[in-house]
């Protein structure tokens, strides 16, 4: 049977994240300290530890069949790989900051200035849509210090909190892209692996539903059951069930996380009462 290689990052939050979901979609994976490969006990599946850059390229020669990897590194080294999956975390932007003295207007104001970055084609192509013609340098980490040391004029690199360009003295000025980690398969994977993507996916699918939904369970009065189902947004219809104290009923259903609290006081207008929120573990469909 076929072996199934994913590449992950080696270190950082990326890397734990993922090996988190594959986790909760039921894979052991037997990896010690510091091993740059590792098996899965009970699922035909091998994981190469990579640096982050370098997944593209795995990928594009088929050196790995799949990679979980943020979409703004794709964006970057790897146009022509199929993404199947996001994954909904590591979340992140790739942004222009300048420092916070700079009297900053339009892309324009940024015509014949240095650059510094580690995304040199993300930027060739942000530039370009602009007719604005930017000097690159292209450095690998701490691109935020470029500008105080006086490497660059302005830089693009990844921002999250923005923490990191308040400590520069640099402010954001425009987003480029958004980003997130995603399933990133190769162009050259095989019939039988394919059939073991297929399966992988579909338990990840199950993993991200029951993070993205709720199971509620509520007490309704049985004359406003028709009123409380028209609210809930449910896979097919709620299930409802008899409580010993009569006129009263059951209502179980899933809702999604995002609209949990508008959807939890319509419900309380409605009637429903005892509301009970319970995590969903997997969400097969």
């Amino acid at each position: 049977m076929s072996t199934l290689k994913i590449a992950i990052q080696k270190s950082g939050r990326l890397n734990e994240d993922s090996i988190q979901i594959l986790k909760d979609a039921g894979i052991s994976i037997n990896n010690g300290n510091d091993q740059l490969k590792a098996e899965a006990s009970n699922f035909p599946l091998e994981v190469l530890y990579l640096r982050n850059s370098d997944i593209p390229q795995y990928l594009i020669d088929g050196v790995v069949d799949l990679a979980i990897v943020g979409d703004n590194l794709l964006v970057e080294k790897g146009k022509n790989i199929e993404v199947i999956q996001k994954l909904g975390f590591s979340k992140c932007k790739v942004s222009v900051a300048v420092p916070k003295a700079f009297e900053y207007k339009s892309v324009k104001d940024l015509d014949g200035l240095r650059i510094a970055t580690s995304y040199p084609n993300t930027v060739i192509d942000f530039f370009n849509q602009y007719g604005v013609t930017v000097d690159i340098h292209q450095i690998s980490g701490s691109v935020e210090i470029a500008p105080n040391i006086g490497l660059a004029d302005a830089i693009v690199d990844i921002v999250s909190s923005g923490s990191t360009l308040f400590k520069n003295n640099l402010k954001e000025v425009e987003v480029i892209l958004k980003s997130e980690a995603v399933l990133a398969v190769s162009p050259k994977v095989s019939p039988d692996t394919q059939k073991i993507i297929d399966t992988l996916k579909f338990r990840i699918d199950s993993v991200l539903r029951a993070r993205n939904s709720k199971y509620i369970l509520m007490n309704v009065p049985n004359e406003k059951i028709e009123a409380v189902s028209n609210i809930l947004p449910v896979l097919r219809s709620a299930t409802v069930m008899p409580l010993a104290q009569p006129g009263w009923s059951s209502v179980h259903t899933v809702i999604e996380k995002d609209t949990f609290w508008e959807v939890i006081d319509q419900l309380k207008e409605a009637g429903a009462e005892g509301i009970l929120v319970c995590p969903i573990e997997k969400m097969v469909l």
